[in-house]
């Protein structure tokens, strides 16, 4: 492909400006985030955003299909877990920061309109994106996790209390960093395992927690999160596309069903059968022509 950057590939450090060709990285407030900017740079911009605690390789395999059909996708590391975009403190977390980050990226690829592709926290930017910024989202695609006010909503009537109880634990100071670096990583390569992700992508994930400090700022995104109460994000007015796995451990049915009611604008939900939370890289294949499909639809 001309102009990319392709996934799993070392690249040579640079901050690209509009209009130049690839990014493999970009700048803002004095953070430098890396970048993998794959497909033809005039082709449509769709922003790949992950969650905790992924990077931006999890999205290899949609990203390449998607570009191999004249989309330009850019998927960032996100702040946290760029090693020269990661602040202190859990205010530099809140979810302001974090859609200026994703409006940064867009502005130095010399875009102003593009598409939002979410995988859990990803997912959340996305939905506030949508939300605070609609006339720069032109449609957001979702997966696993739905609307916040769906999730607020299935606290009271199901067990999503239950399941989102991690994030509770993962507030405290210092003791998650410890817990999580336990055995060099492996404790927590087995809990992703265990939540049905591969082992080899579970193994990879779970080194960031074997380095010391590594996982603070992933973390700091939960941490900020008492911050943001008061704001969340209000019914979106943008396509979107919510994908959800059947067997998924984070979110439950009664929030999956409940995101419709947050949607003002054409929405579609898909259910992944037998699938789990981690469907950017176990279902790429499942994924991949939804998201197509849903983008065609979404065209200007």
């Amino acid at each position: 492909m001309v102009g990319t950057t392709p996934f799993g590939h070392a690249a040579p450090k640079r901050v690209s400006h509009p209009g130049t060709g690839a990014l493999s990285s970009f700048e803002r407030a004095g953070l430098q985030f890396e970048v993998t900017d794959v497909g033809p740079p005039e082709g449509r911009v769709v922003i790949m955003l992950h969650g905790f605690p992924e990077d931006r390789f999890s999205w290899s395999d949609l990203a390449t299909s998607l570009a191999g059909t004249g989309y330009r996708v850019l998927a960032p590391d996100q702040r946290g877990y760029s090693p020269s975009a990661s602040p202190k403190g859990r205010r530099a977390y809140r979810i302001a920061e974090l859609i200026d980050d994703v409006l940064a990226l867009a502005d130095a690829a010399g875009t102003r309109r593009f598409d939002v592709v979410g995988h859990d926290w990803g997912a959340l930017v996305g939905w506030a994106l949508a939300d605070r910024r609609p006339e720069r989202v032109r449609s957001l695609c979702a997966l696993s996790v739905p609307h916040p006010g769906a999730v607020r909503h299935a606290m009271i009537r199901s067990t999503q209390a239950l399941a989102s109880s991690y994030v509770l634990f993962f507030q405290l100071p210092r003791l998650p960093e410890h817990v999580l670096a336990g055995s060099g990583g492996r404790l927590l390569a087995r809990g992703l395992e265990r939540s049905g992700l591969d082992h080899a992508t579970a193994r990879r994930f779970a080194s960031r927690g074997a380095e010391p400090g590594a996982m603070t700022g992933p973390l700091n995104w939960y941490r900020a999160m008492p911050f943001d109460a008061g704001s969340l994000p209000g019914p979106v007015t943008v396509p979107t596309l919510f994908v959800w796995g059947d067997r998924e451990r984070f979110v439950t049915r009664r929030a999956a069903e409940a995101c419709a009611s947050w949607v003002n604008a054409p929405y579609r939900f898909v259910v992944l059968q037998g699938r789990t939370h981690w469907l950017p890289t176990t279902a790429a294949g499942e994924v991949g022509p939804i998201l197509g499909d849903h983008l065609t639809a979404t065209a200007d």
